[in-house]
């Protein structure tokens, strides 16, 4: 196993926020057209055009965790992982 496998990813600042707006995009944009699909169609199209629009808010919904994650994440820690034991005061428990 390489010492990369081993690590955490991290991601910049940057890369986050625009992963957070291009899921405010997706979401904003899939439920809109949702909404101005128009009448006179078979069943079959508002079917189809249903399922992509939850798949793709699906999608948004995980790419905007992802960006508010990287947010949210350690900055300026030496030790993001937490792998120099419990903070302090905080017991481990027993194995």
């Amino acid at each position: 196993m390489s010492h990369r496998d081993t690590e955490a990813m991290q991601m910049s600042r940057k890369i986050a926020g625009f992963l957070v707006g291009v899921a405010a995009f997706m979401i904003f944009e899939w439920i809109n057209l949702g909404f101005n699909l128009a009448d006179g169609h078979p069943t079959s199209f508002y079917v189809v055009h249903g399922v992509l629009v939850a798949v793709n808010i699906l999608l948004a919904l995980v790419i905007g965790t992802i960006g508010v994650r990287g947010l949210r994440g350690p900055r300026g820690s030496s030790d993001p992982r937490g792998l120099h034991g419990p903070a302090e005061g905080v017991q481990r428990p027993q194995v």
